[in-house]
């Protein structure tokens, strides 16, 4: 059974909404600063940081893509974006709330979980959101 981890971008979030192509961008910069870090330990950590190929598909066009696994430690992790509507402080309104949810499908590994685990916390820390993990629990990244 597959089990997904959210990223709630909140009012006190440094953004409101985003974009798939700003999801992308973001674990690009995790590429960028893994390979710095790498590279003043003097070893590729790159490749242990983030041992995945990012694959989009044609069906999933700007809704998700996700992370394929480049061994056999680490198989499939889906990235998506979306909207939900919450209650607004007024109870008639609703208001639109952006998020970005992890999953992982049924057959991932530990690594994937540990992996999935690593960029939620880094999702939600760059972005100050709210953090639901896998598990139920949930770590805000925002000033409260």
């Amino acid at each position: 059974m597959a089990t997904h981890a959210y990223i709630k971008l909140v009012p006190a979030s440094k953004k409101k909404t985003i974009t798939l192509s700003e999801v992308k961008e973001l674990f690009q910069y995790y590429q960028d600063i893994t390979k710095k870090t790498g590279e003043q330990l003097g070893w590729s950590y790159a490749e242990a940081a983030f041992p995945y190929t990012i694959v989009e598909t044609d069906e999933g066009k700007e809704q998700w893509f996700y992370l394929k696994g480049k061994s056999d430690r680490y198989r499939t992790i889906i990235v998506g974006v979306g909207q939900e509507q919450i209650p607004s402080e007024d109870a008639d309104e609703t208001e639109e709330q952006t998020f970005i949810q992890i999953t992982l499908p049924q057959g991932a590994t530990h690594g994937d979980k540990g992996k999935a685990n690593e960029f939620c916390k880094f999702l939600a820390k760059k972005l100050e959101g709210e953090l639901h993990l896998f598990n139920g629990r949930v770590m805000y990244y925002y000033k409260r």
